[in-house]
């Protein structure tokens, strides 16, 4: 399925990164990278378990700090935020986890209710329902509003954790392997719906992915993490049209098997 054009305004950054450096002890993990993502665009941030893509994200929120350089997210320096500056920033930012972090013990509804409740407490009964009712038809998951987690497949809980992210209406996803442990149909119906939610919900999404698929369908622009910087950053045929060994390794790996 082709990927539909989205408006993107490419004269305002969301996300601005400049210089940025992460290490771990004497482990380099981001050595200066340099990033920007437009108000409506999708970037996916693609390479190998370990290259740092998932420490960049955290970064962006606010759930490490770099050692240097500068995070600008929605106009704010992440880095200079107080504890309560830093939380009214992340209402405004949806981080959709790998592992989806349902809550086990409620139902579908209770999950999804919970950061709604917490965070606009000024709401009735019943706007906070249909505010439930409308993220799950959303993602296509209205039946299961009264299921528990542990009787939803990996799939369903993947957008349920989707859901429960949009129902803040946030202007930014930060999505954290995606597609990860799920079969190839299910896959497909996850990367459509990042494109949905791009398209229906106006968001900016950085896609943290190792899947080249998820990365075709998804970005509007690629940028390949490779020794701890930003090696190439285009379109996805921008990106792997080279003689670079690491990257055609990467790619033949996930296509020519």
């Amino acid at each position: 399925m082709e990927k539909q054009k989205v408006e993107i305004d490419r004269s305002k950054a969301v996300i601005d990164i400049k210089g940025l450096e992460k290490s771990f002890g004497d482990y380099e993990v981001l050595r200066g990278i340099d990033l920007e993502v437009y108000q409506g665009e999708n970037v996916v941030v693609l390479g190998r378990s370990g290259t740092g893509k998932s420490v960049l994200i955290k970064i962006i929120s606010g759930l490490l700090k770099p050692d240097a350089g500068k995070v600008i997210v929605l106009g704010e320096d992440v880095n200079s935020l107080n504890s309560k500056e830093l939380e009214q920033l992340r209402l405004r930012i949806g981080f959709s986890f790998q592992n989806s972090a349902l809550y086990d013990s409620m139902t579908v509804r209770g999950n999804l209710e919970f950061p709604l409740v917490r965070n606009q407490r000024n709401l009735t009964k019943a706007e906070v329902n249909k505010e439930v009712e409308s993220v799950l038809d959303a993602v296509g998951l209205l039946q299961t509003i009264n299921q528990m987690p542990s009787e939803l497949s990996g799939g369903q809980r993947k957008r349920i954790g989707i859901a429960r992210t949009l129902i803040l209406k946030p202007e930014i996803m930060l999505y954290d392997e995606p597609t990860a442990g799920l079969d190839p149909i299910t896959c497909i119906e996850i990367n459509h719906l990042i494109n949905e939610v791009q398209k229906n919900y106006h968001t900016s999404s950085i896609i943290i992915t190792h899947d080249l698929t998820c990365a075709k369908e998804t970005g509007d622009r690629v940028a390949m993490l490779l020794d701890g910087k930003f090696e190439r950053t285009g379109t996805f045929e921008e990106v792997f049209n080279t003689n670079d060994e690491r990257v055609k390794t990467f790619y033949n790996y996930n296509f020519i098997q």
